[in-house]
């Protein structure tokens, strides 16, 4: 079906002009004949969000410790917040830990298998987060990554700060719930985990490998130096992820590098975990991309508060979460409003600050009451 979105003010480059929409067969094209009309005046005409790490999944797979729901459900339940969110192309952060429960490989299998007979919505793909002690866990991802079932590899390492955290009983208990496992036995497994450190950077060089060859995107995650992210540069990894400091991320950029940091940063005022602060970084082009991180909704807040705040207009704001991220995944058929790309629209209250209707591949995937009285 072709849809004529009329009226509103559409998203070109950086810049907002008025005029009209039409998307057909998938794309966004010139006048179609019988389209549908839809009323966007009052509204901005956007390109769809396209998030390259949220993990908020988890909630809807495990919203409490020890508590869970069938993968296909909370994938159900996750696509449709990520529609009403303006997120049309979404990476799901999939942590595969050596840890048993929500980020184990029974847990990735089964949302694996969830991923291949969801009905129509989002583009939904695959970060995979893959936690560098996972030894058990490599040769299947390895297979998945091969059989095109990943899109995004990411090399995270949370043993360390699980390691100093395992003297206070609070911290660690926060752990061993979520991996359904009693305090004593998640400490002895930890433990065992540690006295394999040394196979790490092997174990790191056959991922990177492995994607490589299939032309799978890498990222790191939490760079806490700079030797760190040169190490990751040297894999093929050339998106820094959440750098924990200022110089790290001066340093992804003078490589022509991308850098991601979470949209919750930007609209809460800063880290919720005390590091750097995101929206004057973006501001001075240091961080390109904002993901949503663990809250779908951040995203689009984000690009507002960042307009709000005086240095980026709402198009330059925009790019950080369409544009930029497209491009640094290579996805070079979205991100932006032109001639002949997906149409992946979202319509937006500016003064709401929220989502109306929300078009993935040219077809209408959601839509608020207030967009549906827009039809004609």
């Amino acid at each position: 079906m072709a849809w004529n979105i009329e009226g509103g003010r559409v998203l070109r480059g950086t810049s907002l002009e008025e005029g009209d929409l039409c998307l057909a067969k998938g794309r966004i094209a010139g006048p179609t004949p019988g389209t549908r009309h839809l009323d966007a005046r009052g509204l901005l005409v956007m390109p769809g969000l396209v998030d390259i790490h949220g993990d908020a999944h988890e909630r809807q797979l495990e919203p409490r410790p020890g508590i869970g729901f069938a993968a296909p459900l909370a994938l159900r339940d996750s696509a449709a917040q990520i529609l009403a969110a303006g997120i049309t192309t979404a990476y799901l952060g999939v942590t595969l830990s050596w840890e048993p429960g929500l980020r184990s490989i029974a847990a990735w299998r089964a949302l694996r298998s969830a991923l291949e007979t969801l009905a129509a919505g989002p583009d939904l793909r695959v970060h995979l987060r893959f936690e560098a002690d996972n030894f058990d866990s490599i040769d299947e991802a390895l297979e998945d990554i091969a059989a095109g079932r990943i899109h995004l590899l990411g090399f995270n390492d949370h043993t360390p700060g699980i390691l100093k955290k395992l003297g206070d009983d609070t911290q660690a208990a926060k752990y061993a719930a979520r991996a359904g496992m009693t305090l004593a036995a998640f400490r002895t497994l930890v433990e065992g985990v540690a006295a394999r450190r040394d196979e790490v950077p092997a174990a790191r060089a056959r991922m990177a490998r492995a994607a490589q060859a299939v032309g799978v995107t890498m990222l790191s995650h939490d760079d806490a130096t700079i030797e760190s992210r040169v190490a990751f540069r040297a894999l093929g990894a050339h998106i820094a992820e959440f750098p924990l400091s200022e110089a790290i991320a001066e340093d992804a950029r003078d490589a022509r590098e991308s850098v991601v940091m979470g949209a919750p940063n930007v609209v809460r005022g800063g880290s919720h975990l005390g590091w750097a602060s995101a929206a004057p970084l973006a501001e001075r082009g240091l961080v390109t991309i904002l993901a949503s991180d663990y809250y779908w909704p951040a995203m689009m807040e984000a690009a507002f508060v960042l307009e709000a705040r005086g240095t980026l207009t709402l198009g330059e704001a925009w790019s950080l979460v369409s544009a930029n991220p497209a491009r640094a995944l290579g996805l070079t058929d979205r991100g932006v409003i032109e001639p002949g790309l997906r149409g992946d629209i979202v319509l937006v209250d500016a003064a709401l600050r929220a989502p109306v209707a929300s078009f993935v591949a040219g077809e209408l995937a959601w839509l608020s009451t207030a967009g549906a009285a827009r039809i004609a």
